[in-house]
């Protein structure tokens, strides 16, 4: 599985933390080689170690959505059997996935249903939002 790190600190910038960070997702490069990404908010940073199963090239995380309330992102490890299912209600539901990545398909759950999202995914999994 890949490996995600996260940082929330109400009182301090953490746009401007890169080496620490950067050094949490550093220590993970045995869960994930393939890839590597942080994403940075004023107060929150993310971290993630990519080891590519599904969709190799549509799934670089954190991945970030642009909604007009603000960006969302998401780092996510594991597996959500349903996705394929998820993507089809999804779609119905006027969501449109530009990946073919489950990683895509559980923040646009996220989006669409809030928290009471978890309970439609089937499968194994750990993330951030």
């Amino acid at each position: 599985m890949c490996g995600i790190t996260g940082w929330v600190a109400f009182q301090r910038d953490l746009s401007t933390a890169n080496k620490d960070i950067d050094a949490m997702t550093a220590t993970m490069a045995c869960r994930g080689p393939d890839d590597a990404g942080v994403w940075r908010a004023p107060h929150v940073a993310l971290g993630h170690r990519r080891l590519a199963i599904i969709d190799l090239d549509g799934g670089a995380q954190p991945m970030t959505i642009d909604t007009p309330e603000g960006v969302v992102a998401m780092v996510y490890s594991g597996e959500a059997y349903n996705f394929r299912e998820l993507r089809v209600e999804l779609r119905a539901r006027g969501q449109r996935c530009t990946t073919e990545s489950d990683t895509e398909v559980v923040l646009r759950a996220y989006l669409e249903w809030g928290a009471a999202f978890a309970e439609r995914l089937n499968g194994m999994y750990a993330f951030a939002i």
